[in-house]
């Protein structure tokens, strides 16, 4: 009798690893066009900046001799122009699907903007994501283009969700050193940002996220449990402006505020106090350029900058 229920629990772990190694592969992969088997389809661009009205030029910066990240570099309105953004979408995003409305804000303060597609979506080869882990490299490639096609100083980085978790290791363990950056609705740690997805849709945890991470971090070879974009902000001591919906499915206004307590220099949160989980410029186009106004011009004037930590936003 015993070595039964011994045989089927064996039985029901491994069919519980199964399922998860099988949910983490579904969950950072993509099916190319026409391709069938885990995973979605891999992100398009459905839109150009020409949609918007805006010019632009494509470029590919290479990786490796097979790899690569393709950006669409938007000039600014003014022939000097007063910086340059350079823009991660979230989880899933593409710069024609998710950076397009950031962009144009940026456009209209005169700030040059390249809009990155991540390894994995859009124009970037590839067919996985990694919430931010591998991510971090592609911010690192971006901004050593940047800084070898000397684009125009100050340097911000702006990320949106996953964006976000990128720019923050990339400056934690790829020594990034931009001028600023501009966070919006990051996650503190990778595992909670699991967890709330269960909690969110009501699926008993018992253990599954970590699970989940752990088949992760074996099929990509990277330990999801140290992405923990809380930790990686000790890091950051340059100017930060951080945006958060108060009413965000996946990552609560107090796990935020702990990153942002970690940040090391200037900063300041604004909240967005009917705003779920979504582009906040969407949201709120009027607070949401006042507050990035506000913050570039401090950067632009170092003069300007107060002396003490900037206030939380409400």
């Amino acid at each position: 009798m015993a070595k039964r229920w011994l045989r089927w629990g064996l039985i029901a772990v491994a069919g519980v690893n199964a399922i998860a190694a099988a949910a983490a592969y579904t969950m950072t992969h993509y099916r190319g066009l026409g391709e069938f088997g885990l995973g979605s389809p891999k992100p398009v661009n459905a839109k150009v900046p020409a949609d918007m009205g805006l010019n632009y030029a494509t470029q590919k910066i290479p990786l490796s001799s097979k790899a690569w990240i393709e950006t669409w570099q938007i000039p600014a309105p003014q022939t000097e122009s007063n910086g340059t953004v350079l823009l991660f979408p979230g989880s899933g995003g593409t710069k024609g699907n998710q950076l397009l409305p950031p962009a144009k804000a940026f456009h209209a303060l005169n700030y040059d903007a390249l809009l990155v597609d991540f390894q994995g979506v859009g124009g970037s080869s590839g067919n996985t994501r990694t919430l931010g882990m591998k991510e971090a490299r592609d911010v690192a490639a971006a901004f050593e283009y940047a800084n070898r096609a000397k684009l125009k100083r100050p340097i911000v980085l702006y990320g949106v969700s996953m964006g976000s978790a990128a720019i923050l290791r990339a400056i934690a363990l790829e020594r990034v050193q931009p001028d600023a950056v501009i966070l919006e609705l990051p996650f503190a740690r990778l595992v909670d940002a699991v967890k709330s997805r269960f909690q969110f849709f009501k699926i008993p945890n018992f253990g599954l996220a970590e699970l989940l991470v752990l088949w992760g971090s074996l099929q990509h070879g990277a330990n999801g449990f140290a992405h923990n974009p809380v930790t990686f902000a000790r890091q950051v001591d340059c100017p930060a402006l951080v945006f958060q919906g108060r009413q965000d499915r996946w990552t609560t206004v107090a796990e935020v505020e702990g990153l942002v307590k970690n940040l090391r220099g200037p900063k300041e949160l604004v909240v967005f106090p009917k705003a779920d989980h979504q582009l906040l410029v969407t949201v709120d186009k009027s607070r949401w350029t006042r507050s990035v106004d506000s913050f570039l011009r401090q950067i632009e004037n170092p003069a300007l900058s107060p002396a003490t930590p900037y206030r939380a936003g409400i």
